[in-house]
């Protein structure tokens, strides 16, 4: 791996990420004859269709037979909605988790904001991310069920895409000409849904693109603005997370690069009637990296032909009182995280390990730990996901017939 060169001229990871799809497939399995891999593709394709067919309307119907319960008891169906989200979600776990992608997570212990009110950003590489980071928080009891994501408008056109919008996650409107309107948006559904769900993680993507997309035009902005130029991440774009923060966080009271960060003032500080309880305690940035700077992608993940692997998920967790409130400021706190992700990703490409003991803000951060996911659990939910469709469908039949 090159050194990293930080003139705009320089992307020493550029023809990696741009290897054919069949060429990692010949790379990856030399040793396999074709024919085996070619028949693997073909089932694991088969058995995605499939699992999204009896997976995505079951979670749709019984979602429209509990639909009384929105108005009558919405705290028990908002508890049953969350359960069945994780169970679905658990069904996207098992397709990268069956391609032997697994995950390794290193760095702070993020157990202690799990339960709190946390803001979760994170560098955006390909499509391969958030099933990653669906199969980490898999492994996770209670914290996908209570989950917001906010993601591009166009994923509301996927067959993902309802979930999404029964669950109340956020489509973000993208292109300068929408920018204002999507976080007008984005914080008035701050106040209608994820305050009133009682919503813990929400996962934000600032990058607003996918790496080998935003890359040249990020390099471009940082020389003429004489900010640092990043070969694995892109510059942030401050608009969510400014507004997230704005809604949720209290001000203030020292100055960012003061040397006083951690005395902040919480008590009796009243934000657009938000409560002390609704506020946003936990800044948790991840930095994603995959094996050779080469990303996955939902097409390898579901039909798994490049070889096993392990994707690494560094957690840095900082209290939200931490940030600016001031525009200028806030910028550079959140700058200053991607330099470091920055930094972290060269050394990871170069050595193949993570220097997290240099970056994280606990004194004792966790080791590389594999994430174990539970097959057991797997079979039980292909089992009632299937059985739900059997009895869906002659409900259907039935109703049908005596209309």
């Amino acid at each position: 791996m090159a050194a990293t060169n930080t003139s705009f001229d320089s992307v020493p990871i550029e023809i990696k990420c741009k290897i054919p799809a069949s060429l990692i497939l010949v790379n990856n399995h030399a040793s396999v004859p074709n024919l085996y891999v070619a028949v693997k593709v073909i089932v694991r394709i088969i058995f995605v269709l499939l699992n999204n067919i009896y997976c995505i309307p079951t979670y749709c119907v019984w979602m429209l037979m509990l639909l009384p319960l929105r108005k009558l008891y919405p705290t028990l169906y908002w508890k049953m909605e969350g359960l069945f989200f994780h169970w679905l979600l658990a069904m996207v776990t098992m397709w990268s988790w069956t391609a032997g992608y697994d995950i390794v997570e290193v760095g702070d212990d993020i157990r202690v904001c799990l339960d709190n009110r946390t803001l979760v950003v994170v560098n955006h590489q390909s499509t391969s991310d958030v099933p990653m980071l669906m199969s980490n928080f898999n492994a996770r009891p209670g914290v996908l069920p209570n989950i917001m994501w906010i993601m591009d408008w166009i994923f509301k056109l996927t067959n993902f895409g309802i979930v999404s919008i029964i669950h109340q996650d956020f489509f973000i409107l993208s292109g300068r000409k929408q920018r204002d309107k999507g976080i007008k948006e984005l914080r008035t559904h701050l106040r209608e849904s994820y305050i009133p769900r009682k919503r813990k993680l929400m996962v934000l993507f600032p990058e607003g693109g996918f790496l080998r997309k935003r890359r040249e035009a990020s390099q471009r902005y940082a020389v003429k603005n004489n900010l640092p130029v990043l070969n694995y991440v892109t510059l942030p774009r401050l608009g969510a997370f400014h507004a997230i923060i704005d809604e949720l966080t209290p001000l203030q009271t020292t100055k960012y690069g003061s040397g006083n960060e951690s005395h902040f003032d919480y008590e009796d500080t009243v934000i657009a009637g938000v409560s002390n309880s609704d506020r946003l305690q936990w800044i948790l940035d991840i930095t994603v990296a995959y094996p050779d700077a080469v990303p996955l992608d939902l097409p390898t993940i579901i039909m798994g032909y490049r070889r096993p692997c392990k994707t690494y998920l560094c957690y840095r967790l900082y209290p939200s009182s931490q940030v600016p409130r001031d525009h200028e400021n806030m910028t550079k706190w959140l700058f200053d995280r991607w330099v470091e992700k920055e930094k972290m990703l060269e050394t990871f490409y170069q050595t193949g390990e993570f220097p997290y003991e240099n970056y994280c803000s606990s004194t004792k951060p966790m080791p590389p730990l594999l994430v174990h996911q539970d097959c057991l659990r797997f079979f039980i939910l292909h089992i009632f996901f299937i059985a739900s469709s059997y009895v869906h469908y002659q409900l259907f039949v039935y109703l049908w017939r005596f209309l």
